[in-house]
């Protein structure tokens, strides 16, 4: 009968107790490898929260909106040539200003752009009124010399085709408010818009950065355990009859 030498079971238990260290030391890895992936995947999903909530806060943004219905509001007030002609000032120098934003506030560029637009038309606007001013200067001191000179269907033909061209500028001006707030509205949810899109982007590189770390905890894991899994030479055992 065979008998197997006590040094060949001796090996035998070794290897046997180094394969249980290795697999030990296998699964204490994995389970390393999910706690720190646990944590990375918290700790994203953390800032993500925090910048978030950052968004949600209430901030005070430049109301650049503002400056044309300013211009527009000067405009509509003005009953002389002179008046008209600084509305078109005030116009102009606030465009000067707001380009000069423009370069330090980029992510505003689509309000200062429709403010700046609307300025544009303003001031081109306020030139328009100080010429319909000056006619109707023109136009009244006329109608006087008709009254003088006893012409009254003249005097009232001057007269009604005043008051036909004031009530028709009122509607014309009341429309550039409208225009205006519209412009307005519009560029703050186009911004409003960029800004969300921008926020989500970041978020999705933090998400990308999560992933990248996945792919690289799982190829450690996958090494880890083909470390282990791999076949072990069987040890030589001299058995003498």
């Amino acid at each position: 009968m065979a008998i197997q030498p006590i040094a060949a079971v001796g090996r035998e238990d070794g290897e046997e107790q180094q394969q249980s260290s290795l697999l030990a030391q296998s699964l204490k890895k994995q389970e390393e490898s999910r706690t720190s992936l646990t944590e990375m995947i918290r700790d994203a999903k953390e800032k993500a929260d925090a910048q978030r909530e950052k968004f949600k806060l209430v901030k005070i943004s430049p109301r650049y909106g503002d400056a044309p219905l300013e211009a527009y509001a000067r405009l509509s007030r003005a009953r002389t040539p002179a008046q008209a002609g600084s509305a078109a000032g005030y116009a102009r120098r606030r465009i000067v200003q707001l380009e000069a934003a423009q370069r330090s506030d980029p992510d505003h560029a689509d309000q200062i752009k429709a403010a700046v637009g609307q300025l544009r038309k303003a001031a081109s606007r306020a030139g328009r009124k100080k010429l319909e001013l000056t006619r109707e200067q023109l136009s009244r001191a006329r109608q006087k010399r008709m009254a003088r000179e006893n012409k009254r269907r003249e005097e009232q033909r001057i007269k009604q085709e005043l008051r036909r061209s004031q009530a028709m500028r009122a509607v014309r001006e009341s429309g550039y408010f409208r225009e205006t707030d519209i412009a307005n509205r519009h560029a703050d949810q186009l911004t409003a818009t960029k800004m969300e899109l921008r926020h989500q982007a970041e978020q999705l590189g933090s998400i990308a950065s999560v992933d990248a770390a996945l792919q690289g905890y799982s190829a450690g894991v996958q090494l880890a355990a083909a470390d282990v899994d791999a076949p072990m030479e069987a040890p030589q055992v001299n058995v003498q009859a």
